[in-house]
């Protein structure tokens, strides 16, 4: 591993796409970015229906309006961190200070773990909502796969944030390691007398 703290180059080195890419918690942060879209995505085009004698819109997810709401709302945001996230990791090699790269994958691994816990929430809820549901609600079974899309996805999206604040763990422990021993075994000691 190539050395700069926490993660980056040297301080001022460019950006280089291909290694970005490259990098598990980058593709882990697109694929979650690619979660989210479907969850709020699946949710907004058919998780709403209307009986014919209605007009008002009810909630696929057992009538139940809150389930929509967290749904869409935990899927916007979780898009917007995606690329709030993104935006920092291809300036990151830009941060000088090491205290300031210390915070920035700390605020990434706390992020992400609690990512992973309103997935887990959003996938029972959604999952607990639409098992309840009252089939003559919904006698055409409109929006089903776009509701059990939700639902999955949800599912894959705790994992995808779980498993990034591991490895963003796992990283700050390496490189907070290799900077202990760079400390303790300077590169170009001074020639013994």
């Amino acid at each position: 591993m190539e050395g700069g703290a926490y993660g980056a180059g040297k301080a001022g080195g460019a950006f280089d796409p291909q290694t970005f890419i490259r990098q598990p918690h980058t593709v882990l942060r697109m694929v979650s970015w690619v979660f989210s879209i479907v969850v709020f995505g699946s949710i907004i085009n058919e998780g709403y229906i209307n009986k014919p004698s209605e007009e008002e819109e009810h909630c696929i997810f057992n009538q139940n309006h809150s389930a929509c709401s967290y749904g869409v709302t935990v899927g916007v945001l979780a898009f917007l961190t995606c690329i709030l996230y993104l935006t920092v990791d291809v300036h990151f090699p830009q941060i000088s200070s090491v205290k300031d790269r210390k915070k920035t994958v700390i605020s990434d691994i706390a992020v992400s773990g609690c990512w992973s816990f309103f997935w887990f929430v959003g996938f029972c809820f959604l999952a607990n909502q639409w098992q309840v549901s009252n089939p003559n609600d919904n006698p055409m079974n409109e929006g089903a796969d776009a509701a059990r899309a939700a639902i999955a996805f949800s599912f894959f999206s705790i994992f995808t944030w779980a498993i990034l604040a591991v490895l963003r763990l796992q990283h700050l422990k390496e490189i907070t390691f290799q900077e202990e021993y760079s400390r303790l075994f300077p590169p170009n000691p001074q020639p013994f007398p």
